[in-house]
């Protein structure tokens, strides 16, 4: 299965600067997500996170791999925002951060549900830049009903 950044954003909140999945490559529905982030230059968080040796900030690959999970997890369901729906990020655990991201690279972004009980996922997840490990983590969150205008 493959989805544009414009088909992400039917399953996703985030807009730019925020929206940090561009395309994903695979999905199996319920199981498994892989997806990209093109990580360019002109990236905002790069005029600030040291100009002189641009990295991308860790929190944001944790923020990339929340967001390819989120797709995995609106998209089994085929739950969308504008019907109602948002998955919160609420925790990761055993997080490891390898090896920096800097511009030119393209991260790859995998999950693959490990649980769902009662609207909290678990994610096993792991992001990498070619066949390089740049970080794994297990991600937590929570589908919560919203009120939509």
């Amino acid at each position: 299965m493959l989805l544009d950044v414009e088909e992400i954003k039917e399953y996703l909140p985030q807009r730019y600067p925020f929206l940090l999945v561009d395309r994903v490559v695979e999905m199996e529905m319920g199981k498994y997500i892989k997806a990209y982030k093109n990580v360019t230059v002109n990236e905002p968080f790069f005029e600030g996170h040291f100009p002189e040796q641009p990295i991308m900030p860790g929190v944001l690959i944790i923020e990339a791999l929340a967001q390819a999970a989120g797709v995995l997890g609106f998209k089994s369901q085929e739950k969308k925002p504008k019907d109602g729906y948002l998955y919160y990020f609420v925790g990761a655990d055993n997080v490891r951060l390898r090896r920096p991201v800097v511009p030119g690279d393209q991260l790859v972004l995998e999950a693959t549900i490990i649980t769902n009980k009662r609207g909290i996922y678990k994610f096993e997840s792991r992001a990498s830049v070619g066949d390089e490990l740049v970080g794994s983590m297990t991600i937590m969150c929570a589908e919560r009903e919203v009120d939509v205008d």
